[in-house]
C-alpha cells in the first residue's frame, strides 16, 4: 500500500481536501493506511498501485457501478462512441433516445434535462422547481449535493453562530444571506413538514429522498404529495442514490407515488457520468424562463453509456438481483454478530446495505473491520453496495473472514477492554449525518 499512501500524502498538498470526494477520502475508511488508488478495476475486483489485489466488499465507487466494474456490454457501447466521436458542433441523437427511454419507464412524466454529476442534477432540480412555483423557501431531507442553496441549511440564527443540522457539512463559504431559505426536515415525522409548510406560505418546494435508512411509514409519502397538491409545492425525489436499486427506475414506482420532478445518477450510467432530472411537462417547462446550460451537458458517452447500461440492466433484471443478495447479505451479518453477542443494526435498501454495531467503541471497532480485512484481502468496512458479481460464493468467503474478526470484537466488547491495542494507525472518521 505504500505507492497509494505516499501518493495521498503528495495530493493533500496540491488538492484540497486530497481528493474530489468526501467518501473517499482515505481518513474515512483507514488512515495512514487505506491504499488510496487503484491501476485497474474489473468486475468486484480492484488492483492498486503496488499491484495488489482485492475482493470490493464495500461502496463499488460510490454506489455506481451495479453491474460491476468494465462491464462488457456499457464498455463496448462507449468505446464506440470514441470512435465515431464525443464531441462536434452539432447535438448527440442518443440524448434524445435516453430522455424518451426514462420518461417511458415513469409514465407521470414528460420531460428530461441531463447533467454529469449528482449535485448539478440537484441544482438544477431546484432552479426550475422554484421558477415553476414562483416561491423561493425549499424543504429538504436527505442528502442533496454540496450547492449554496442546500449547504445554507446549515446557517442558523443561535447566538449568530453557523448551526450543523447536518453533522459535518459546514457551511462557510455560504452566503449568510441565504440563511432560511432551505429547512431541513425530519424523515417519517409528516407532522413536522405539515407544520414547516403551514408556517412558511413562500416555500414552493419539498425535496426528499424516497428512502435511506429506514422505510416510509404508511401514508407517509401521500401525505406529503398531499401537502404539495395543496399548497401549490413542487415535489422532488432524490433518486441520484436509490435509482435502479428495486425497480427498474425510481424507488418511488415501488410505493405509488408520483412526484412532480425526479432526479437520476449513480448507477443509471455504471461508471459513466451521466444523470438526469425528470418531470412534469408544466414544472420542466419553466427551464425555458431561466438560465440552466453547461458545455459538457452534450458529450455523448454519458447518454451512450446510460442506454447499454439500461438495456443490460433489463436484461439481467440487476435491481432483483442485488435486492436479493442484499437480504442475504444482512442476514449473514445478523448471525455472526449474534453468535458474538453483539448488538448489531442494519438499514439502508437492501442493494445498499450497511450496519452499526451499539457500542461506544463503535468507530474504533469499525477501523478494526476495514484494517483486518484489507489485509484479507478484502475492501470493506460497514457498507455492502452490492452488484450482480456479488454471489453467493462471494458473500461467503467476506463473511468466512469477517467471523473471526467480529468473535474479536466480541470478546472485547464483552470484557471492557480497549481494543486500541490492536489498531495500526488512527480511527477512522465519522463523516456526516444524513437527515434520514
Amino acid at each position: 500500500m505504500k505507492k497509494g499512501v505516499d501518493l495521498y500524502n503528495k495530493a493533500k498538498t496540491l488538492i484540497p481536501g486530497g481528493t474530489m470526494l468526501l467518501s473517499k477520502r482515505p481518513e474515512m475508511h483507514l488512515p495512514d493506511l487505506w491504499p488510496s488508488y487503484f491501476h485497474s478495476a474489473k468486475g468486484i475486483m480492484v488492483t492498486d498501485l503496488d499491484n495488489k489485489t482485492y475482493t470490493d466488499m464495500h461502496i463499488m465507487g460510490i454506489g455506481t457501478n451495479t453491474l460491476g466494474y468494465g462491464y462488457g456490454p456499457v464498455d463496448s457501447a462507449v468505446q464506440g462512441v470514441i470512435e465515431k466521436g464525443n464531441m462536434s458542433t452539432l447535438n448527440c441523437p442518443e440524448e434524445v433516445e435516453l430522455a424518451e427511454r426514462l420518461v417511458e419507464m415513469h409514465s407521470w412524466s414528460d420531460m428530461v434535462r441531463f447533467a454529469r454529476s449528482g449535485g448539478e442534477a440537484n441544482a438544477i432540480a431546484i432552479r426550475i422547481a422554484r421558477a415553476a412555483a414562483g416561491k423561493d423557501k425549499v424543504a429538504v431531507c436527505g442528502y442533496h449535493g454540496w450547492h449554496d442553496w442546500y449547504l445554507s441549511a446549515n446557517l442558523t440564527e443561535d447566538a449568530g453562530l453557523d448551526g450543523h443540522l447536518l453533522p459535518g457539512l459546514d457551511p462557510l463559504g455560504v452566503p449568510k444571506g441565504l440563511r432560511g431559505t432551505t429547512i431541513p426536515f425530519q424523515y417519517n415525522d409528516l407532522n413536522e413538514i405539515t407544520n414547516i409548510v403551514m408556517n412558511n406560505p413562500d416555500l414552493g418546494v419539498i425535496k426528499m429522498e424516497v428512502m435511506r435508512n429506514e422505510a416510509p411509514n404508511p401514508g407517509y409519502l401521500e401525505g406529503i404529495r398531499k401537502l404539495c397538491n395543496k399548497y401549490n409545492i413542487v415535489l422532488i425525489f432524490d433518486e441520484c442514490t436509490s435509482g435502479f436499486r428495486e425497480s427498474y427506475g425510481g424507488l418511488h414506482l415501488k410505493y405509488g407515488v408520483e412526484p412532480d420532478i425526479c432526479m437520476f445518477g449513480k448507477a443509471l450510467g455504471n461508471g459513466y457520468a451521466i444523470t438526469a432530472v425528470l418531470g412534469r411537462r408544466d414544472v420542466m417547462e419553466a427551464a425555458q424562463k431561466t438560465f440552466i446550460s453547461s458545455t459538457f451537458w452534450t458529450e455523448r458517452i454519458g447518454p451512450v453509456a446510460a442506454l447499454a447500461t439500461l438495456d443490460s440492466m433489463k436484461e439481467l433484471r440487476s435491481w432483483e438481483v442485488i435486492t436479493e443478495q442484499g437480504k442475504k447479505l444482512r442476514q449473514r451479518w445478523l448471525g455472526i454478530a449474534n453468535e458474538n453477542n453483539l448488538n448489531l443494526t442494519c438499514f439502508g435498501i437492501p442493494a445498499l446495505s450497511s450496519f452499526s454495531l451499539d457500542s461506544i467503541h463503535w468507530l474504533k471497532y469499525k477501523t478494526y473491520i476495514t484494517q483486518e480485512m484489507l489485509k484479507r484481502g478484502f475492501l470493506a468496512s460497514n457498507s455492502v453496495y452490492l452488484c450482480i458479481d456479488h454471489t453467493d460464493e462471494v458473500i461467503e468467503k467476506y463473511i468466512m473472514e469477517l467471523e473471526e474478526i467480529f468473535a474479536t470484537i466480541g470478546k472485547y466488547e464483552a470484557s471492557g477492554n480497549d481494543i486500541s491495542s490492536l489498531l495500526e494507525g488512527p480511527i477512522c472518521h465519522s463523516g456526516f449525518k444524513r437527515l434520514n
